[in-house]
């Protein structure tokens, strides 16, 4: 899929479990776990709103394009694992 969710680079970054996020959000621990392995078939606005209310950023934080065929880049932190 050309949309590449960072839901997990922002919740470390903010050191928030998926517990607390998923209670602040409203939606369940299944839900942001789906969400966060990218295998999400779409996002309603309000969720989105919410993630980005809960996070403060923008949707451009946790989304990003990525033409088919190329891997998605790794965020600097995990491309030095």
């Amino acid at each position: 899929m050309p949309i590449v969710v960072r839901l997990d680079v922002e919740l470390a970054r903010r050191k928030m479990s998926v517990g607390e996020f998923a209670e602040r959000v409203g939606l369940t621990p299944a839900n942001v776990a789906v969400l966060k392995n990218g295998r999400a078939k779409a996002i309603r606005f309000s969720t989105l709103e919410a993630v980005c209310r809960v996070l403060d950023c923008q949707p451009g934080d946790i989304l990003e394009w990525v033409p088919d065929g190329q891997e998605a880049p790794q965020p600097a932190h995990e491309a030095s694992r």
